[in-house]
Formats: C-alpha cells, sequence, structure tokens
C-alpha cells in the first residue's frame, strides 16, 4: 500500500510540474505542445489554451490524460490519428510570442469591425476599434496592442494597408508580413551598403596582394537563366598524370560583411534570402548581393575557394582553403552548359571533365548510401498583372547535377576540416548542417502507406537503411504513384536543420556536412567562413559565450528557413489556385493524393494543382473508408478509390482565399 501511496504522489507531482514548450494551433483552437523528455505533444484544449497562439514558447501543467476517438486525415502515409490516450495540458504562461502581427481582411460584422486573419491558425478574430473608412474591406496589416484575461476577443491596430483583396501584389505581400518578413531594410543597413561600394571599387590593391590569384585560370559560374546574384564559381587546370586541379570559389560575403556592423545585425535577423512566385527578397541589399559580393562575369572578385587536387574518378588527392581573388570567363545558364555539352559548344572540354568527375562523385555518394530525392517543382509564366497562364514543370539537367555535386563536396570537406582541427586543439565550435536518422514510428507508418500501394521497405526493429530506400525508390521510377512515393518518403524523414553539435547527415550518408557555399543568401555560410578563416589564419578561440551565440544562430536560422519556405510554398499554392480559377468545368489527368473520411485529395499530374473531391460527391452510394488500404470502397457498387489511383478529373470551385480546389470526378457528371 505504501508503494501505492508514492506512486499517487509522484504522479500528482508530475501533473504539476511546470513544463516548457512550443504550442501549435489548429484554427478550431486545438493546441499540441513540444516538450523535450516527452515523446507525443501534450494536448491543449480551447478552454485551457490562455490565449497562446501557434508557434508561442508557452509554459503548461499537465492535467491528466486526453483521448479523441476522431481521426484526421490520412494522406501521403501520415496517419494523424489520435487513437490512444495522450497527455492533456493547460498553458500558464506565454513566455514568448512567435507572431505579434496578423495580415487579413478588415470587415464589419453585425457592427463590430473584424480582422478576419489569412492564417488559417488563428482561431480568433481581432477586434480593431476605430478603423479609418478607407481600410474597410481591404487587406490590412494587424498588430495586436492587447488581450485582456477577460475578453473573448484580441484587440489590434492597423498596421498597413496593403490593397485589394485578389489583387497579386496585395496577396504576395500578404503572404510576406504574415510570416513576419520585411521587404525593406533600414536606411541605416542601405547606407552602409552603399559606402562599401565606394569605398571597395575597384577591388584594393593591397587586399589581392594578399589572396591567391586565379584570375588567369578558365572560371565560370552556371546559374538560372534569371539568377541576379552569383554565389558560386567552378575553375579547372590540368597539372599532368591525369590529375586537375578544381576549384569550388564561394563569394567572400565575409570580407565585406563584418560582425557588429549593421548589416551584419541585419543578416541575422533575416538569416536566408526568400524566393517568392515573382521576386526575390534578399538576405543582403542588392548592392553587395547583386553586385559586389556576387561573382559576376569578367568582374576582379574576392572570393573564399576550396580548392581540390582530384583524379578522374574523382577521388580527392589534395585540398586547399583559402582567400582567393578570380575573374569569371563565362556566365552560363543551367540551360546554355547543358547545350554546350550536348553540342560541343563553348568551353565543352571543361565542362565535360567537370560532369565525367562530377558523375563518379555521385555514384560514390550513392554507394555510400545518400538518398535519391529528386521531386517535381513547378514554376509560373506570369502576365504584367501577375496572373499565372502557364504552370511549367522545372527540368533538372546533368548541369544542374554538376553543380550539385561540387558544392556537396565543399560543404563536405570544409565541415571534415573544421571537425577535425576543432578536435584536435580541443577548441571552437561550429556550424554544421544535419540530418537524423527516420523516427521509428513514422517508419513505420510509410511501411504500411507503401504496403497499401504494393510496395515493400524492409523495416528491422524500427529501423530503415538508405540503400533500401533508395531501391524502392528506383523500383518507383516512371509510375503514377512515383511523386507520390517520394513526397511520403520524404514527409517520413527527419527535417534537416543547423546544429552546433555534429550528428552527420543521413540523407547524403556524409559523416561530415555544413553550409559553406551560398552565404549571399545563407547566414550559416556566412558564419562558416569566419570559423574558417580563424581556423586557417590560428586564432580560433573557445570562449563559452561564442558557442552558445552559435547555437542561437543555428536555431534562429532554422526558424527562418522554415517561415521562407512557408512563404515560398503558400505563394506557389496561391498561383495555382488562381490558374485553376481561370479553369473552371476543364477536365484534367490526375493522381489520387489523399484518402480520407470525408473526400479524396486529387494532384493534377502537370501542373501539380491539388484539390478536393467530397465524399458526398462520389455518387450515391455510402463508402467505407479503410485506413489501413489507404482506400474508400462503395458498399452497394463495390467502386474502390485507392491511394496513387489515376483518375480524370475536372475543376468545380476555387476559393483563393482558403487556398483550396473543389473537383469532381469525370465520371460522376
Amino acid at each position: 500500500m505504501k508503494q501505492m501511496h508514492q506512486s499517487g504522489k509522484e504522479k500528482r507531482a508530475e501533473e504539476k510540474k511546470h513544463l516548457t514548450g512550443t504550442i501549435r494551433t489548429t484554427g478550431k483552437g486545438m493546441g499540441f505542445v513540444e516538450v523535450d523528455g516527452h515523446e507525443e505533444d501534450i494536448v491543449v484544449e480551447p478552454e485551457f489554451l490562455n490565449h497562446a497562439f501557434n508557434g508561442d514558447t508557452v509554459e503548461i501543467i499537465l492535467a491528466g490524460e486526453y483521448r479523441d476517438a476522431k481521426r484526421g486525415r490520412l494522406r501521403l502515409g501520415t496517419d494523424t490519428t489520435l487513437s490512444k490516450p495522450r497527455q492533456a495540458g493547460q498553458v500558464i504562461k506565454i513566455i514568448e510570442r512567435a507572431k505579434k502581427q496578423f495580415v487579413g481582411l478588415l470587415v464589419n460584422k453585425e457592427g463590430n469591425i473584424w480582422l478576419m486573419p489569412d492564417d488559417r491558425k488563428m482561431y480568433v478574430p481581432i477586434v480593431v476599434p476605430d478603423p479609418k473608412p478607407e481600410q474597410m474591406g481591404k487587406k490590412v496589416l494587424v498588430k495586436i496592442t492587447h488581450w485582456e484575461k477577460s475578453a473573448q476577443y484580441p484587440t489590434g491596430e492597423v498596421v498597413q494597408v496593403l490593397g485589394e483583396k485578389g489583387d497579386h501584389e496585395t496577396e504576395i505581400q500578404s503572404i510576406i508580413l504574415d510570416r513576419g518578413i520585411d521587404t525593406n531594410f533600414p536606411p541605416e543597413v542601405d547606407a552602409e551598403a552603399h559606402a562599401l561600394e565606394k569605398s571597395e571599387k575597384p577591388l584594393p590593391a593591397e587586399e589581392i596582394a594578399k589572396r591567391k590569384d586565379f584570375r588567369n585560370t578558365l572560371t565560370f559560374t552556371i546559374d538560372p537563366a534569371d539568377a541576379k546574384d552569383f554565389d558560386d564559381a567552378l575553375s579547372l587546370k590540368e597539372i599532368g598524370n591525369g590529375l586537375y586541379e578544381i576549384g569550388v570559389h564561394i563569394a567572400d560575403v565575409s570580407y565585406y560583411v563584418r560582425p557588429g556592423t549593421n548589416l551584419d545585425r541585419e543578416a541575422i535577423k533575416r538569416a536566408t534570402s526568400i524566393y517568392m512566385v515573382d521576386r526575390t527578397i534578399p538576405m543582403l541589399p542588392e548592392v553587395l548581393s547583386n553586385d559586389l559580393c556576387s561573382l559576376n562575369p569578367n568582374e576582379d572578385k574576392f572570393a573564399f575557394s576550396a580548392v581540390f587536387v582530384m583524379d578522374m574518378q574523382g577521388i580527392v588527392k589534395e585540398r586547399w582553403f583559402g582567400r582567393t581573388v578570380i575573374n569569371s570567363d563565362k556566365r552560363f545558364s543551367y540551360e546554355d552548359a547543358q547545350e554546350s555539352l550536348n553540342t560541343k559548344g563553348e568551353h565543352f572540354e571543361s565542362l565535360h571533365t567537370l560532369n565525367e568527375i562530377a558523375g563518379k562523385l555521385r555514384e560514390e555518394k550513392y554507394k555510400e548510401g545518400a538518398i535519391d530525392f529528386e521531386t517535381e517543382e513547378v514554376k509560373f509564366k506570369l502576365d504584367e498583372h501577375g496572373k499565372p497562364i502557364e504552370v511549367i514543370k522545372k527540368q533538372r539537367l546533368d548541369t544542374h547535377k554538376l553543380i550539385e555535386e561540387y558544392m556537396l563536396l565543399a560543404n563536405k570537406e570544409v565541415a571534415e576540416y573544421i571537425f577535425n582541427h576543432q578536435k584536435q586543439k580541443a577548441t571552437g565550435a561550429s556550424i554544421y548542417r544535419i540530418h537524423d536518422v527516420p523516427d521509428e514510428e513514422r517508419i513505420q507508418d510509410l511501411a504500411l502507406f507503401l504496403q497499401a500501394l504494393g510496395h515493400t521497405l524492409p523495416v528491422r526493429q524500427g529501423k530503415v537503411s538508405s540503400q533500401d530506400i533508395n531501391k524502392l525508390l528506383k523500383s518507383i521510377q516512371g509510375t503514377p504513384e512515383e511523386g507520390l512515393i517520394k513526397t511520403a518518403t520524404i514527409r517520413s524523414m527527419a527535417k534537416a536543420i543547423y546544429s552546433t553539435k555534429n550528428i552527420g547527415h543521413f540523407g547524403l550518408a556524409f559523416k561530415f556536412y555544413t553550409h559553406f557555399t551560398s552565404p549571399i543568401r545563407r547566414y550559416p555560410d556566412l558564419v562558416v567562413h569566419r570559423i574558417l578563416d580563424s581556423i586557417l589564419k590560428g586564432d580560433q578561440k573557445a570562449a563559452k559565450d561564442e558557442f552558445r551565440s552559435l547555437e542561437k544562430i543555428a536555431a534562429h536560422s532554422t526558424e527562418r528557413e522554415i517561415a521562407a519556405a512557408e512563404a515560398e510554398r503558400a505563394s506557389i499554392k496561391y498561383k495555382q489556385v488562381e490558374y485553376m480559377s481561370e479553369r473552371i468545368g476543364e477536365e484534367f489527368d490526375g493522381i489520387i493524393s489523399g484518402v480520407t473520411e470525408w473526400g479524396l485529395y486529387i494532384e493534377e499530374i502537370n501542373t501539380k494543382c491539388e484539390g478536393m473531391v467530397p465524399i458526398r460527391e462520389l455518387g450515391n452510394d455510402y463508402y467505407i473508408f479503410n485506413k489501413k488500404t489507404y482506400s474508400i470502397k462503395g458498399e452497394k457498387t463495390k467502386k474502390e478509390f485507392r491511394l496513387g489511383d489515376k483518375v480524370r478529373f475536372r475543376v468545380v470551385k476555387a476559393d483563393l482565399d482558403a487556398k483550396t480546389l473543389d473537383y469532381a470526378l469525370s465520371e460522376s457528371k
């Protein structure tokens, strides 16, 4: 009895324990808190949110068990069912707000003025007292000023009027601002950038003298046709005995952007450039990103280089890291470089040699277990008003793969060099790009999903090998469900993040990996340049505050990368819905990408535009949902729809506000 009494006390003590974590909310006001040490999220019901918003850092107390028998959406191998008891919690304190400003439509409802937020995870409207008449009915940015404990709704004020709903510029700005992204640089940052342009052009002779000179070595860049900033260049020189000197030259942003400057503080804050459907929001002012730092053709430029002596098998015989001066002989687009390879055009011999060695690097990478996660992406052709008139699948050429392999090589070699140096000297810290092994539960879910589609993924003691994943991906090439399975597999993986703790990169099968090759558009790369430079100079320190600072930068960079990816995806989704809104009634071929109790999700094959067919529109039958086979089957007709099936459908409705599409199967007309 004594033991039972102690267990009860322990349980009550655990329930009163204060825990800290990040809360994720749904549009219906349910909360889920991630807490270190707890395998599953802690569920917070709407009445216990205590005004917490999605993404907030909160303090909670545990409040017994929570069980929800309802099943969520089952798609792409993810089972969101809450079928077993979960720990419930209650928010008692909001430690840090993730977001204080919201974009939405300002409307008058029953005499009250509300902001109806675009953010689907914002579960309440915002009261806006005394707005200006010209703000009504417009898309606006509102800042929450207060939310009294006794009040049902928060109160806010209009910060910025964005424009008319449905207007291209208004909607893109809505996506950007709703994620806390700044489009304009503060005046002091712009002033600092322009001052650098005046003082550093032409390149100072005294600085050139300190660097290794590659200006007489054949060098070129290969980038998208519409690129304006050039982070990286390749050089090639034959040195005899079947060996080649290959230089991976990276824009030397660290020479221009120094710690403690306004430029550096703004770059830390932004952490990444963002690529929307119609624009780039740069991490650095354009005078730096497109001019001073950019490796533009036929101009002397400062670079930080990783130079390798290699044979035709891709084996690195020697490596050198250091600051250089280069002059790019040619600005290739990926398509131009591919054309040169195909037709033996300009710089063919050099491109061919680099391509052959890149092929060997790729073979070795896959042999070691790197996962081939090539997925289809789309881009848009827009008219002068920003309307999408064509959706185009991006082509993946040999030249894309060529550049990728040399960037991976440089990133891997730099990471290994930094790690080994710091281990030997027992000093310093760095930022790594890490990718953890897949979660056991997600892998089991993926295996079940694949089994329902007629494929097998060997899972041993909750683990899967990258080689087995590659075998699976190879076996589905060319099949209708290829894209579906690749997406499901990617979603079952852990997410790559920045960290000061090197655990390797599962997806690439690298023991050491970092980001070194894009300092114009990623802040961690700039930090790695500084760390590598300090090691080469022999002045690296092991201060604890430096380590803590790097940990904060790694975490912040990961957060901003996620926000950037969300904004990019939202802009693509909006344009997909807008594209289909002009095609109501038209028919397309698609693949079933999701199966739920309430309907089928279908992805159009060419444009990747996804919409839903409600189950009530499938005809006069009662459909039974089978979560094990990801299918629904008609009770009377025995008609079955399975995940991965090819179907013909027509577009019924497009909701630009919700960014959703309604489809109907052609057979059910």
